[in-house]
């Protein structure tokens, strides 16, 4: 079992939900993002995604992007965002997912993303524009180094398509919210429940929902029925605004904290009782 199986496991067993922050590596720079690695975990995050700074973003709003374009102002790529993993990785045990697109991965080669990933403590990769159709030897690649391979899910996607990204991914599936790019946002879609649950008729995998999530209400209200929410735009926002200051690390700490959804107290729902129907 990945650690971040265990993750959702225990999660469960504790009746609870998790929290999923997502940084941009290099942002503001790479001594920052280390320490931000340890305060997020220290902070109560259950999984970390940290996102590979690249240069066409297409999947992500201005928010993400701006950030994109100031690591890459440091030169931070692959290398210095694994770097920067394993050197947080001395000080933290919580699961780390690197987010990217697939260009720079594949310019970094996959079989050696997977051994440096793995040598850097990383869990999973997931890469926002590679389609499962054609990730079949990237999932397997990574499946060498034990590292999971994590699939985006969109309320547009066929069930057919929904049961070939169950069948491909591992660790959990990240679910999006609403269509478009990342970016924070007024109130969670009404199709993003509709897509939980009908992940949930394919796979016994965890479902992590993200994409506008942004405040504790909208975490609370995605834990009723996903098992964790992502927060991307609303931290990397106040990462931006706060990048001069000498308290960036613990503002940022202690806005996740009050992002940590409550204990979860509801009966469990049909696919969390049953698993695949």
């Amino acid at each position: 079992m990945s650690r971040i199986s265990e993750t959702f496991a225990r999660l469960r067993s504790e009746r609870k939900r998790g929290l999923i922050p997502f940084i941009t590596a290099g942002d503001p720079d790479l001594k920052t993002t280390r320490e931000l690695l340890i305060e997020l975990a220290h902070s109560g995050a259950s999984l970390i995604e940290v996102g590979v700074p690249f240069s066409d973003p297409i999947a992500d709003g201005p928010v993400i992007q701006r950030s994109s374009m100031r690591a890459l102002r440091n030169r931070v790529d692959v290398a210095a965002s694994l770097q920067v993993i394993s050197e947080a990785r001395r000080e933290m045990d919580v699961p780390v997912i690197l987010f990217s697109y697939f260009n720079p991965l594949l310019q970094f080669g996959v079989e050696r993303l997977g051994e440096a990933a793995q040598r850097a403590g990383v869990d999973g990769v997931l890469v926002t524009d590679l389609a499962p159709e054609e990730a079949e030897d990237f999932a397997a690649a990574l499946a060498r180094y034990d590292l999971d391979c994590v699939f985006l899910a969109a309320a547009t996607s066929t069930d057919k398509r929904l049961r070939l990204i169950a069948d491909r991914a591992s660790g959990f599936i990240y679910a999006v919210s609403r269509a478009g790019v990342t970016g924070e946002q007024v109130e969670v879609s009404s199709d993003a429940e509709k897509l939980v649950a009908r992940l949930r008729n394919v796979s016994d995998l965890p479902i992590a929902l993200g994409f506008g999530i942004s405040t504790p209400e909208h975490v609370n209200e995605v834990c009723r029925y996903a098992d964790a929410a992502v927060v991307g735009s609303a931290i990397v926002a106040k990462i931006e605004k706060l990048a001069a200051t000498p308290d960036l690390v613990k503002q940022i700490g202690s806005f996740v904290r009050s992002l940590l959804p409550k204990e979860f107290d509801g009966p469990l729902n049909q696919g969390e009782q049953e698993g695949r129907s």
